[in-house]
């Protein structure tokens, strides 16, 4: 298993990433001789909580994510491990029968921006319209901007992928429909499916 790893707030520990190398091959013979990447980010919060999170790529484009923290972190990667296994065990055979589709493609390329609807006016008029607009649109801060990398899929894939992820929520491309799609968790044990229209077609 090719396996890349990242060391934040810590020294890099080669024992850590032969630990987690041993560790990891335990989910090799649940794919025989595929070619599996996994990239591993351990981490140490407030001096004392020793975070691994490791996601796992298998070639049909699935993603196996578990993070798990505690004081120690070889008890974390064998948390982290143990619950990709487990994760493996439960969903192999539709991981097995997994298909991957036509080429994945950043959510970003489905964005129309402003100009393109509506384009600039002089500035002189454009300074005149956010003067105007500045009382009534109140000042506010974008904490945090996350970039989606979208897969084509089935319905039911993603909802397999959501929980490798072990995620709230997955963006996906639905095969049948075109559409870019949402997949949540619900609160009565559910998952709920948010149809966003047809995607147009990526130039």
């Amino acid at each position: 298993m090719q396996l890349s790893t990242t060391f934040r707030h810590m020294d890099a520990s080669q024992a850590v990433r032969e630990y987690s190398e041993e560790k990891l091959e335990k989910i090799r013979k649940y794919f025989h001789k595929e070619p599996i990447s996994a990239h591993a980010v351990f981490s140490v919060e407030r001096g004392f909580n020793h975070v691994a999170d490791i996601n796992i790529t298998l070639p049909s484009g699935l993603v196996i994510n578990a993070k798990e923290t505690t004081e120690d972190m070889y008890s974390s990667i064998d948390l982290a491990v143990a619950r990709i296994e487990r994760q493996v065990r439960k969903w192999k055979e539709k991981i097995r029968d997994h298909k991957p589709h036509d080429a994945q493609f950043s959510l970003r390329e489905r964005v129309i921006s402003a100009e393109t609807i509506e384009p600039q006016v002089g500035l002189a008029a454009e300074a005149e319209v956010a003067r105007l607009a500045a009382p009534s649109a109140p000042p506010f801060k974008v904490v945090t901007e996350e970039t989606f990398t979208v897969r084509t899929m089935k319905v039911q894939d993603a909802v397999m992928q959501l929980n490798l992820l072990g995620a709230q929520f997955l963006v996906f491309s639905d095969i049948d429909s075109n559409g870019v799609c949402v997949v949540y968790r619900r609160n009565d044990g559910n998952y709920g499916l948010i149809h966003t229209g047809r995607a147009s077609s990526a130039t």
